[in-house]
């Protein structure tokens, strides 16, 4: 029998991290592999795993990420699936907003009230991975648990960054610890399977992914006036609560800084990449009705295109173009990411910018970019010049910032003719 689960999105914090792409946005609305949102990711996984009541709950920069949902997801007059937006508020007995992941579910709770369900399913909206929740679902049914936690095996390197956990034989959890440092790892190691063992990831961090029973929760918010489920909530249910650790071993990201983005799509270019985004589970995402991508005379290779698009580039290479992309005769694109615009220039404005030497949105004749994000709706003129590299310091400056070697232009910028950054 199918379990009865309302799934619950967390819309993320300021996302300081992975500013400049968070200036405006929440971390969830950050495009992605060209055509989605960082959001469709834990969306879609529920709705290719059977479970559409899905609650996005939002507080900082939240208007984009709020029409986005608002214009994706629509379910017919007969389903009872659902894509809603919870946003933070405060009211009479409570005045702040959300504290951490553990707050924003408590301060929801009063809004649940009203939907049936018996398992809660929280799940984080900054991620990128594909998972079968119903798997997860069904082993916290048979193993009768009261919470579980999806679990992904690592190796020391990366253990600090994550809440690592201890289960024995049965899958119990047995401690929990929240970022230790390197030298207490010796004590942390977990039974893995024999192929993550031979890989060096003898230790099992949390993915941010928990399954709770519904009445549990509730007993676990009256008992525990916590923020966040790493820090506290979880810490205090083990030894008093059936906990189980879910071990994940498929490919999983957290999107917590601008290399980690970066990285993760630079890799969708890739003749195999880790994340299959051509598996028969699909991306939902919003519909637009774009023409398809036009190429002229270019030389592409290892590069992903979204909808719309017109290139006359000399080459693109290990890069991602996005939807509505401009990119003029001459210019090199080269492991970059461009997220494209949000609207076509009319033809009478880009012939006039052309007459008075100001940059059209996309990128000009006879550039040169490399290790590059650049965001929506910018105009760079031509002869430009963008090269990131771990060389170059990390800096904040008024069209771009530059950090951990990427080169990241904000939102909206405009680049002159013959500029080079650095």
């Amino acid at each position: 029998m199918k379990a009865n689960v309302i799934s619950i999105v967390l819309g993320g914090g300021r996302g300081t991290r992975l500013f400049p792409l968070t200036d405006s946005r929440s971390k969830p609305a950050v495009p992605i592999a060209g055509k989605y949102r960082l959001v469709d990711i834990p969306i879609s996984n529920c709705l290719n795993s059977g479970y559409n009541k899905i609650l996005v709950l939002t507080q900082f920069n939240s208007a984009s990420l709020n029409s986005h949902i608002k214009n994706s997801y629509h379910f017919d007059i007969f389903s009872k699936g659902f894509v809603d937006i919870l946003a933070a508020e405060q009211n009479v007995g409570n005045e702040n907003w959300y504290q951490g992941t553990a707050d924003a579910v408590r301060q929801s709770m009063k809004h649940l009230s009203k939907y049936d369900y018996d398992y809660i399913l929280v799940l984080s909206g900054d991620q990128l991975y594909q998972m079968n929740f119903r798997q997860m679902i069904d082993f916290h049914c048979e193993n009768e648990a009261d919470i579980t936690i999806a679990t992904i095996p690592v190796n020391a390197k990366d253990a600090p960054g994550f809440g690592i956990l201890k289960s024995d034989e049965n899958g119990d959890i047995t401690s929990f610890i929240e970022k230790p440092s390197p030298e207490m790892l010796a004590d942390w190691k977990s039974e893995v399977s024999e192929k993550s063992h031979s890989e060096g990831k003898d230790y099992l961090a949390s993915m941010g992914i928990y399954v709770f029973s519904k009445n549990v929760l509730r007993t676990l918010f009256e008992e525990n006036s916590g923020d966040d489920f790493g820090k506290d909530i979880i810490p205090a249910s083990i030894g008093k609560l059936k906990t189980l650790s879910y071990q994940y071993e498929g490919y999983w990201t957290d999107i917590g800084t601008t290399e980690s983005f970066y990285e993760a799509n630079i890799d969708l270019c890739q003749d195999f990449p880790k994340f299959n985004l051509f598996s028969t589970s699909p991306i939902f995402t919003r519909a637009r009705m774009l023409p398809p991508s036009k190429i002229m005379g270019s030389y592409v290779s290892k590069a992903v295109f979204g909808d719309g698009c017109i290139v006359m580039a000399d080459k693109i290479e290990n890069s991602i173009v996005g939807n509505r992309t401009r990119i003029d005769k001459g210019s090199t694109v080269v492991n970059s990411y461009i997220m494209g615009s949000d609207y076509y220039q009319p033809t009478d404005e880009i012939v006039k910018n052309d007459q008075e030497g100001r940059p059209n949105l996309g990128i000009g004749k006879y550039c040169y970019i490399d290790r590059t994000i650049i965001d929506k709706n910018c105009a760079i003129g031509d002869n430009v010049r963008i090269i990131g590299g771990h060389h170059i310091p990390d800096g904040d400056f008024e069209t771009h910032s530059i950090k951990e070697g990427i080169v990241v232009l904000k939102k909206g910028a405009v680049i002159p003719a013959g500029t080079h950054i650095p």
